[in-house]
């Protein structure tokens, strides 16, 4: 019987270490979106337009990442990459709308650059 290699066991646990994250992250867009967190403009009917469509979308799409990750399918990583993307976008592109948080675009850079040396 063919035996994992351990790059490959290691390959899977960074996935799933990261489809934690993606959870989390998922849960706390959700958290935000109905209405839990007491931040200013953080419930749904009070966010402004561009925060309610990225809020919206990563809501949902984080904790399907998640899924596709903990499952080490193929399409988990791709779900991952359009997350990361869209924050990297919302943060360093549009910074007067989303704020600039330096260090979600650094962390999503190290875990591409991570994924693009275990492949």
């Amino acid at each position: 019987m063919l035996q994992p290699s351990t790059t490959e066991i290691i390959f899977a646990w960074f996935q799933r270490v990261i489809a934690g994250y993606c959870l989390l992250f998922g849960v706390l867009y959700w958290i935000r979106l109905i209405g839990i967190y007491q931040g200013p403009l953080w419930r749904f009917d009070l966010m402004p337009v561009h925060w309610q469509v990225a809020a919206v979308t990563l809501a949902v799409f984080f904790p399907f990442a998640a899924a596709g990750l903990w499952m080490l399918a193929s399409w988990g990583p791709v779900i991952w990459f359009i997350c990361a993307a869209t924050e990297i976008v919302m943060y360093a592109g549009f910074p007067d709308l989303f704020g600039h948080r330096l260090l979600i675009i650094v962390s999503h850079g190290c875990v591409a650059l991570l994924y693009v040396v275990f492949r």
